[in-house]
């Protein structure tokens, strides 16, 4: 069983939430809070596994909550629900330790199986949104930081995959376009985030775009 709490400073959404999530039979709605202070003090009573978290709340916003509760060790995955006018929250919220962002819009079903991709341990940057998310507000990024070198200690084939991984594509696409094997793109991946120190899949496309690795619009590989 799958214990989710929602976080959301509308009530009506959260009741959508728990509508549809209440409905799974293997996710189960543990908790709910109004706002990230509220989420953050449930949590030290009530035992979830994956957050859903909203990002403009009153008191904590889902960034600085994101940011406390990725903290915690063996915490919950923090799972972010966005809108285009907020890309820049959701991207901060990746790099506080956010598993992943989805648009608020989008389908139950994908909402269904992105909770479960992140109880599983992988995480959830949505190919179909990823880039369109990034392209819009790249302009907000720094030029880059001091662990722009770091990227050097990735072999070549390393470096391809993360620059995929950050185009958005899955394992299996990632697999078909540079004629892998899918379990042999896995071990890329665990190797990149071991070298470079980063936690998941989510940071390796915060990294990516960060260190200049890729560019929108400009793919660096």
């Amino acid at each position: 069983m799958i214990r989710v709490m929602l976080v959301d400073d509308q009530e009506l959404v959260r009741t959508g939430f728990r509508m549809v999530l209440g409905a799974q039979p293997d996710i189960e709605v543990v908790g709910e809070a109004a706002d990230g202070l509220a989420a953050v003090e449930a949590l030290r009573t009530v035992e979830a596994d994956v957050v859903l978290m909203d990002v403009r709340m009153p008191r904590m916003d889902g960034v600085e909550a994101a940011r406390v509760i990725c903290a915690a060790p063996d915490g919950p995955k923090v799972l972010i629900l966005t809108t285009f006018d907020l890309d820049e929250y959701a991207f901060a919220a990746i790099k506080a330790g956010a598993a992943g962002f989805l648009l608020k819009d989008v389908p139950p079903a994908e909402l269904i199986s992105a909770i479960r991709s992140i109880h599983s341990g992988d995480a959830v940057v949505a190919p179909s949104t990823t880039r369109r998310l990034l392209d819009r507000f790249a302009v907000l990024l720094p030029e880059g930081d001091a662990r722009r070198e770091d990227a050097g200690v990735l072999t070549a084939r390393e470096r391809e995959v993360m620059v995929q991984v950050a185009r958005g594509l899955s394992n299996s696409e990632i697999a078909a376009r540079l004629h892998l094997a899918e379990a042999t793109v896995k071990t890329h991946l665990g190797r990149i985030l071991a070298k470079l120190g980063l936690r998941d899949r989510a940071q390796v496309v915060v990294y990516a775009y960060e260190t200049g690795v890729v560019a929108p619009d400009h793919p660096r590989g």
